[in-house]
C-alpha cells in the first residue's frame, strides 16, 4: 500500500544561529533558520497525522509565535482536526506534541519509552524538562486512561505501509516514521535530524538525552529511506526548496513525489 505524504509548515525562528543546531559548528555565529513541520499521511481510505505541532497559547508562553493554527493548517488538504483519529507523536517535546488537544478524536502512537521519560524522574531536571510543558503531557497521560493510546517497544505497525522505528537521543523515545510511497520509502526523521546537515554531516543537535544514540540514529534513518532523496528531516527550510508546493497552499510540500532538486550533501 503506497501513501501520499505532505509536510505542513506552521512556525519558523529565523532568528537563530548555527550554534543552536550543531554541536561544536566552526561558523557558531553563523544566521541558520529553522522550520516547524507537521506531516499527513494519506492513501485514500485513511489519514495519520504525525506530530501536531503547538497552539497559540503555548506560543506566547514560549514566545515562539506561530504562523497558522496546525489544526487550521490541514484546511488545503480538505481536513478537520476532528477528522484525525491516527495520530503519531514522534516524541513529546512542547514542539510535536503541543496540540494533542486540538486533535480530540485522535488516537496516540507512541514509544513507551517517551512515555516513561516524560513522566519520569528525568523531568526533575530543568536541563531536561525544559522543550516538555506539563499540560501536553497530562493530555496525553488523559489519552492512555481513555484507552487510546497505542505503546511501541522499538518497532510497529501502524498500518499496512505505515512504521514507527524507536531512534532515541534527542529525546529517549524518539521514534521516526517509514511511509511506503510510490517514489519509494520515506524516512520522516521528526527530530532524529533536525536538518539535512545533522544525519549526512554526522553533526550532534544541542538538545540530546543521549549522544550515542543521536549519532548511531543518523545511521538507522539514512538506512529506513530508499535514497538520501527521501531522508526527511524534522526542522529543515531546506525541505520547501527540494518539494513541490501544494498549488493552494505555498507552506504545505508534497513529499511522495521525490524531490525536485538535488541535496546539496
Amino acid at each position: 500500500m503506497t501513501w501520499t505524504v505532505h509536510a505542513v509548515k506552521y512556525a519558523d525562528r529565523n532568528a537563530r544561529t548555527r550554534a543552536d543546531s550543531f554541536m561544536f559548528d566552526d561558523d557558531p555565529a553563523a544566521p541558520h533558520a529553522m522550520d516547524y513541520f507537521i506531516w499527513v499521511l494519506q492513501n485514500g481510505k485513511q489519514t495519520i497525522l504525525v506530530d501536531t505541532g503547538y497552539d497559540v497559547a503555548e506560543s506566547t508562553r514560549r514566545d515562539r509565535p506561530i504562523r497558522r493554527d496546525p489544526g487550521a493548517a490541514l484546511a488545503p488538504l480538505g481536513l478537520r482536526p476532528e477528522d484525525i483519529t491516527t495520530l503519531i507523536v514522534t516524541h513529546l517535546h512542547y514542539d510535536h506534541a503541543g496540540g494533542l488537544h486540538l486533535f480530540p478524536n485522535a488516537t496516540l502512537h507512541i514509544q513507551e519509552a517517551e512515555m516513561a521519560y516524560a513522566t519520569g524522574p528525568c523531568m526533575c531536571h530543568g536541563a531536561l524538562n525544559h522543550p516538555f510543558t506539563a499540560d501536553h503531557i497530562c493530555e496525553a497521560v488523559k489519552r492512555v486512561y481513555a484507552g487510546r493510546v497505542v505503546f511501541y517497544d522499538d518497532y510497529g505497525q501502524v498500518a499496512p505501509g505505515v512504521t514507527v522505528h524507536r531512534i532515541g537521543g534527542h529525546s529517549r523515545g524518539l521514534q521516526a516514521v517509514r511511509v511506503e510511497t510510490e517514489v519509494g520509502s520515506i524516512c520522516l526523521a521528526s527530530d532524529a535530524a533536525h536538518y539535512y546537515e545533522n544525519a549526512f554531516s554526522g553533526k550532534l543537535f544541542p538538545i540530546v538525552v543521549d549522544a550515542e544514540d543521536m549519532l548511531r540514529g543518523f545511521d538507522k534513518i539514512k538506512g529506513m529511506a530508499s535514497h538520501k532523496g527521501l531522508l526527511i528531516p524534522g526542522h529543515d527550510p531546506l525541505v520547501r526548496d527540494l518539494f513541490p508546493a501544494h498549488p493552494q497552499a505555498d507552506f504545505i510540500s508534497r513529499l511522495d513525489l521525490g524531490p525536485i532538486k538535488d541535496l546539496p550533501f
